[in-house]
């Protein structure tokens, strides 16, 4: 199987000048737990998930360290996480180039890139463009559809028999 066969598409997604509150309804709204983050031409610009709402300021739950450990992990670090932590705009906390598959990468593949990425879903982009996303949520439909039971054929000789 490959990633075209399983994938969702018509996948929704969020501009990034959209609010972190825009899309965290949006997801709320869809029962999803991660959003592309797709400019208006459909090229996909990086990705947000429920993780990016866990060090929240407006939650009380940035991150707090010591003030010597804050001197080791140096300003840059420091500025970035209070970005993630205080940004309005999905730009700001989204995961930008996140890992990408295209229709044609087999099913084996984009499992040992969630596993060793530990992410949940990954965008199939053809080119840039946003065309699908494979979750964990599509491998177990595929499961599921593998698993139904086919109906039986019978083999001439036996319809004759049966009669």
């Amino acid at each position: 199987m490959l990633a075209g066969d399983v994938m969702t598409q018509g996948v929704i997604s969020v501009a990034p000048d959209a609010s972190v509150m825009q899309a965290g309804a949006l997801m709320l709204k869809h029962q999803i737990s991660g959003l592309p983050v797709v400019d208006s031409s459909g090229i996909l610009l990086g990705i947000i998930s429920e993780g990016d709402f866990l060090r929240r300021a407006e939650l009380g739950t940035q991150r707090r360290r010591a003030r010597w450990l804050e001197f080791l992990i140096g300003p840059g670090r420091l500025a970035s996480e209070y970005v993630h932590a205080c940004g309005r705009k999905v730009t700001e906390i989204m995961t930008p180039a996140p890992y990408t598959v295209g229709e044609a990468t087999p099913l084996t593949e984009v499992v040992q890139l969630m596993e060793r990425h530990q992410i949940k879903r990954v965008p199939v982009v053809y080119g840039r463009r946003l065309v699908g996303i494979v979750s964990r949520a599509d491998l177990l439909r595929a499961l599921a559809g593998l698993a139904r039971p086919r109906p039986r054929r019978l083999l001439p000789a036996q319809k004759s028999a049966s009669v």
